[in-house]
């Protein structure tokens, strides 16, 4: 990143590039990791450990017994290794600090290295901003405050008939069960000092900011760093969403509601969902303006071409979910992004698996993408069916998915979905649910695009907008392990001719033939071949089998699918 002086009158590109990514979700301690679990539908839900809380202590099955959780798995962070030194952090005050505050640190110096900026190495750091998705009260505010709880415990002690020197032994060990307040307490539960101690790590000299909007955070601090970006306030940002609060305090708001899963498994779309679980993690990514990110030779994963917001305006409660304040955001997504919704082909659903949450999501989208000719064309799916709902933090491993699918070429998979609900299914559907990985293939007509949604309580609702960055410069994910090869055309002599024309050896004609064969495929032809030739195997050997089979007559014309 260089610095060019005069920003003050600067034009600006609308796109956005994301160019770096950190991010540490359950079972995933790295961006490779997250997305190999998201690419292989794996299951990130797990028992809640005794590090957070003891099920046998505050677990009941019942919704409505008083402070206590029918929630009992959840997805979490896996131990990580944390050298305070590495971060000019004593060691003696770690207890002092909020968990979100140490690993934002972690996350932050991934996302920065990931965009070739290592902290050691030397950038226009006065440029940079760091704005997060930071819901209002970190963890740390409930050790602390429950020590304040002392002459309450002292009364109910002494009203029980105890002497006052056992009174005063067990107040003690009472509190010494909680942190105690230090000098560097305070900032140790502040949310914005999230953003500060990466703003201060590294010496970035541009904004440094939080905001709070419930479960729509981490889009609302991407909305914010866009608008940083755009206003040429600065020319790199760090944005994204941090949540580690996943103690009993939290399953407790959750189960209250009541919102989380009563069979202890989201399903978000499925037609046995039963409600959310929730989990904890941090997605950050690095952001430029695509002009200079591609000035400066940057790695560019994906582009967001725009962001919508709303709110809900009056009507419904204040957690209720509102389909017309989410209809709002999505067209002020696709007429500040220019894109035709038509065009996206997969979208990363807020997705909690709430029944009424679901519905009126999908509600809201089908009311915006209109209806299909009668094959959908548009995936649906929520990375909550894998790692729970990260809270002010959900939205960005939203968008990380997304962006590295839009990278590697890859339609994701959601798990856990045996029958989606009806108002997916129901008429001349645009969505499916895609259950299973599979290659992302290219139209003619336009980039491979996404959409991400997040929404909040109290009506605070974003819509992102992303599109591929050049259809030739990252690498199928498939092409690893196996090429795609579509064919298409008005007979079998029109297949025939084709299969003549493919390379008979695994290597790079093969592979350039099967990306042209994919762009050129008309879903609509008469007769259509799919051939997937898998690492290792002979080509010659399957071509002849292909022909084969045309020559015998089994395949015949069909009517358009």
């Amino acid at each position: 990143m260089t610095d060019t002086g005069a920003h003050t009158n600067r034009t600006n590109s609308k796109k956005l590039a994301i160019v770096g990514i950190g991010c540490l979700f359950p079972k995933a301690a790295s961006k490779q990791a997250y997305w190999a679990n998201i690419r292989e539908g794996v299951d990130c839900i797990s028992d809640v450990p005794e590090t957070h809380w003891r099920v046998a202590d505050l677990y009941d099955p019942d919704p409505k017994a008083p402070d206590r959780t029918y929630g009992k798995r959840g997805g979490f962070l896996d131990t990580i290794d944390f050298n305070p030194m590495e971060f000019s952090i004593q060691p003696n005050i770690l207890e002092a600090i909020d968990t979100s505050q140490l690993l934002g640190l972690v996350a932050a110096r991934e996302a920065l290295k990931d965009a070739g900026y290592d902290p050691a190495s030397e950038f226009a750091r006065e440029r940079v901003s760091v704005l997060l998705g930071v819901t209002g009260a970190l963890e740390m505010v409930i050790p602390l405050g429950a020590r304040l709880g002392h002459p309450i415990w002292r009364q109910a002690l002494r009203d029980c008939g105890l002497p006052e020197d056992v009174v005063d032994e067990a107040v003690e060990r009472i509190a010494a069960s909680y942190v105690p307040w230090q000098e560097n307490s305070f900032p140790g539960l502040l949310g914005n000092v999230v953003a500060g101690r990466i703003s201060k790590q590294f010496d970035l000299g541009g904004t440094n900011s939080v905001v709070d909007a419930a479960c729509g955070s981490s889009l609302s601090a991407v909305h914010m760093a866009a608008m940083e970006l755009e206003c040429g306030h600065c020319d790199m940002v760090i944005t994204g969403g941090i949540d580690t609060f996943n103690d009993i305090f939290m399953y407790t708001c959750f189960s209250k509601t009541p919102a989380l899963s009563p069979s202890n498994l989201i399903r978000p779309f499925d037609s046995s969902s039963d409600g959310t679980m929730i989990g904890e993690g941090l997605g950050l990514v690095v952001l430029k303006r695509l002009e200079d990110a591609e000035r400066d030779g940057d790695h560019i994963y994906a582009l967001i071409r725009g962001i919508g917001t709303a709110s809900d305006g009056k009507k419904g409660a204040i957690y209720e979910p509102s389909a017309h304040g989410q209809q709002k955001t999505l067209r002020n997504a696709y007429k500040l992004a220019d894109v035709d919704p038509r065009t996206i082909t997969l979208v990363e659903a807020h997705g909690t698996g709430t029944k009424v949450g679901d519905a009126a999501e999908v509600s809201a989208l089908r009311e915006v993408y209109g209806e299909s000719d009668g094959t959908p064309w548009c995936a649906l799916g929520s990375v909550k069916s894998q790692i729970g709902h990260t809270k002010a933090a959900a939205g960005s491993a939203g968008l990380i998915k997304a962006a590295l699918a839009l990278h590697h070429k890859v339609l994701p998979p959601t798990i856990n979905v045996e029958k989606p609900q009806q108002v997916i299914t129901e008429g001349n559907t645009p969505f499916y649910i895609n259950t299973s990985a599979r290659p992302w293939l290219p139209s003619s007509a336009h980039p491979r695009r996404a959409a991400v949604s997040a929404f909040g309580f109290g009506g605070s609702n974003f819509h992102c907008v992303l599109e591929e960055y050049g259809a030739a410069k990252s690498e199928d994910d498939f092409a690893r392990c196996a090429q795609i090869i579509a064919l298409s055309g008005t007979d079998n002599a029109a297949l025939r001719q084709q299969l003549q024309q493919i390379p008979d050896a695994d290597d790079e004609r093969l592979r350039r033939f099967a990306a042209r064969s994919r762009a050129n495929f008309d879903a609509t032809a008469p007769v259509r071949l799919v051939l997937v030739v898998e690492a290792g195997h002979n080509v010659a050997e399957l071509l002849a089998k292909a022909a084969a089979l045309l020559e015998s007559g089994q395949v015949t014309s069909a009517s358009p699918a």
